[in-house]
């Protein structure tokens, strides 16, 4: 059979039920697995031999539903993590070292910004923080020679820009690093930034892919495609023997395709241990199953809020890249043309009493700190998720005092238009 749709890999990819096997993927709810021999767990623990000894680096149904994830971006190989916090901090980690640096997008989600500028620049890790409109001027300035990645969000959250990855991916190859890239908000269904120059991608999959915020998790997808054996005094980790598992070298064992994710998970996974539960990856395959008819639904009912607060009075403004006219439409269109997500970022006339005073007359919409769920929901960022960021670091994220992030759910989109109309009415 020929190359599955996403749709169909949606349903079917990461898991094939043999004879009298389970249809579903099973969840496999233990933390250790039993051998007959100490041989036999000795060579797993030596990465001579696949297989699973104990829960914290791998399970059977955590990596069931990573090779979904895996497929569904067009990848070589993917881990799940506990949340999407994780998956970015081992993205980075796994490659980059106390003393080296990072050239990151400035419209980024606060929490990792946050995870950026401070936690891991107390473990020696610094950033430089770029516009994600920048010329390439300015990005080629932000390079170090201790630089080893460049990390952007293809729609960033809250700000809703959108990620030039070509521009980004030719910066990032000229200094033989990766871009990693958070695809969280369009999902692979709508974006596949592997097909534009992107190296690794991350997830939370806690938003759309979960889809009913059921379980927190995060993932991590790797193209197989960057070559660290060709900028190997950059990637010591990865091209040089590791003498906690008896001096293996990951390239060398494993190959371009599987390097990268078998050393996060040997490694990291190991002594971080930010690993899934299998219970909340059975959810996750769940929500996986419908992704591509959420994420129309999404796309569609956004649209419709985009275009009616675009023209209300007591609306200022109004970003969401699939509406006609925004800033990053034509970006949109060549990146993810199929849609792009079911957020909508826009200020209330009056600022952030006048934003506040809207919030709380939502009926229908809950007030959360989430995003991109069945449910409509709706936040003020500033004084929330992006609290800890300064007034100058909110206006490079695209945040301005009044935005209102809007998380527009599967609802009747009549229902929604009702509720935002008369929330509106009050303010």
């Amino acid at each position: 059979m020929s190359q599955q749709r996403i749709s169909t890999q949606c349903i079917h990819a990461g898991y094939t039920p043999g004879n009298g096997e389970p249809r579903n993927i099973p969840i496999v709810q233990s933390t250790t697995f039993r051998y007959a021999t100490g041989e036999q767990m000795g060579a797993l623990f030596d990465l001579e031999a696949s297989g699973y000894f104990y829960t914290r680096l791998q399970n059977p149904t955590n990596d069931h539903v990573a090779a979904k994830i895996c497929a569904l971006e067009g990848g070589t190989a993917a881990m799940l993590t506990s949340s999407g916090q994780a998956a970015n901090f081992y993205a980075i980690f796994n490659i980059v070292s106390c003393g080296e640096h990072v050239v990151a997008s400035s419209a980024i989600y606060g929490g990792t910004y946050n995870l950026f500028a401070v936690t891991m620049k107390r473990m020696g890790i610094h950033f430089t923080f770029v516009e994600p409109d920048c010329t390439g001027a300015e990005l080629e300035a932000a390079f170090r020679p201790e630089t080893r990645a460049v990390f952007g969000e293809s729609i960033a959250n809250p700000a809703l820009t959108v990620l030039d990855f070509e521009k980004f991916a030719r910066a990032a190859h000229a200094h033989g690093v990766p871009l990693i890239v958070d695809n969280t908000f369009p999902t692979p269904v709508n974006c596949r930034p592997f097909e534009h120059g992107a190296d690794i991608v991350t997830h939370s999959t806690t938003k759309y892919m979960d889809g009913h915020a059921n379980t927190v998790g995060g993932a991590i997808v790797d193209s197989g495609k960057f070559d660290w054996d060709a900028h190997a005094d950059k990637f010591p980790g990865l091209t040089t023997p590791d003498e906690s598992y008896h001096g293996v070298t990951y390239t060398q064992r494993f190959g371009l395709e599987g390097a990268y994710i078998t050393k996060a998970t040997a490694q990291l996974m190991r002594d971080f241990g930010s690993i899934p539960s299998p219970q909340n990856a059975y959810y996750l395959n769940i929500g996986l199953e419908t992704l591509p008819l959420r994420m129309a639904r999404h796309c569609e009912n956004a649209l419709a809020v985009a275009r009616f607060l675009k023209n209300h009075p007591k609306v200022s403004w109004v970003s969401f890249p699939g509406l006609e006219g925004d800033k990053y439409y034509e970006l949109a269109q060549r990146y993810m043309p199929g849609g792009t997500c079911g957020v909508v970022s826009f200020g209330v006339k009056g600022g952030r009493k006048a934003a506040s005073r809207f919030m709380a007359g939502l009926k229908l919409a809950s007030i959360a700190t989430h995003v991109a769920d069945a449910k409509t929901c709706v936040l003020h960022p500033a004084s929330t998720t992006h609290r800890q960021m300064s007034d100058a670091e909110l206006a490079a994220a695209g945040i301005s005092p009044d935005l209102v992030r809007l998380s527009v759910g599967i609802e009747d989109i009549a229902d929604i238009l009702a509720d935002v109309e008369q929330a509106l009415a009050e303010v």
